[in-house]
């Protein structure tokens, strides 16, 4: 995977406007940030609507014939370009990213600077609210995209794999995984809108990236994503995101360590 199949640039994203065959959604994640604006024609993109209506943890991935049909009646169809951002949040978009790739579609990318990438282009914003006429998705999904509890802790126990926490220092140590090892999220990123350039990920990568198996998690398997996603542009294929994360993993008592200050990390799942 190269970097141009996970981002796109606002100007590419201009020359495109106008085509029957994109679909641009805003992946934040609460509606009220897209009626405040957003680029014309854009839909909001439900977090919700493509997780599991019975997961007791928020926003864990949807079972595979329910996220198919979503994905559909969303608009999504297999021929259509998708285009995701996210105002001053990066990671929501690239969680949205993570779905739809993980479903088997191919031609999605996310808006590198977001929001304000676009209008420094020149890119208009409104606030009318649209949506799209649902399509039929047919899906390919790669299941190694996503690992279990029981995953983690088999790699946990593999020399050859590593469990990564993409918090901020200071959540990580406040609690985490025992034997996980912390590379943030907030690293790999310019602001809360932007991907840095792919050596300088490299570098920030270079230490987990030496494994051959590597699992990322967060608070609720949305910034760990990032993580995931900046391992494939820069040449590690074998990486997974945990699904679950620190809500799933702390529920059910599993082994842990760290001052116990959870709330530092809560809300930045």
């Amino acid at each position: 995977m190269n970097r141009n199949d996970l981002l796109i640039e606002a100007d590419e994203l201009m020359e495109k406007m106008g085509s029957d065959n994109l679909r641009i959604f805003d992946a934040s994640i609460v509606e009220d940030i897209y009626e405040m604006g957003h680029i014309p024609g854009s839909v909001y993109f439900d977090h919700t609507r493509f997780s599991d209506p019975n997961s007791p943890y928020e926003v864990t991935i949807s079972p595979e014939a329910l996220l198919a049909e979503q994905i559909g009646n969303a608009g999504i169809s297999n021929d259509t370009e998708v285009v995701l951002y996210a105002p001053g949040m990066l990671p929501y978009a690239i969680r949205a990213w993570w779905v739809l790739w993980y479903a088997g579609h191919r031609n999605v990318r996310v808006l590198n600077g977001g929001l304000d990438a676009w209008k420094n282009a020149g890119g208009q914003i409104e606030t009318e609210k649209h949506s799209y006429a649902p399509a039929t998705f047919k899906a390919n999904f790669t299941p190694s995209m996503f690992v279990t509890k029981e995953d983690v802790l088999s790699a946990l126990n593999d020399e050859n794999a590593v469990v990564v926490n993409v918090m901020p220092p200071l959540s990580y140590e406040g609690k985490h995984i025992t034997g996980s090892v912390c590379v943030s999220s907030m690293d790999l990123m310019i602001g809360m809108d932007a991907l840095k350039p792919n050596d300088q990920l490299a570098l920030q990568l270079q230490e987990t990236a030496q494994k051959n198996r590597i699992i990322t998690y967060c608070g609720g398997g949305i910034a760990a994503t990032v993580n995931a996603a900046a391992h494939l542009i820069t040449g590690h294929a074998n990486v997974a995101v945990y699904d679950g994360s620190l809500y799933e993993w702390l529920a059910e008592g599993l082994p842990s360590e760290g001052t116990g200050k959870w709330e530092i990390w809560k809300q930045a799942a």
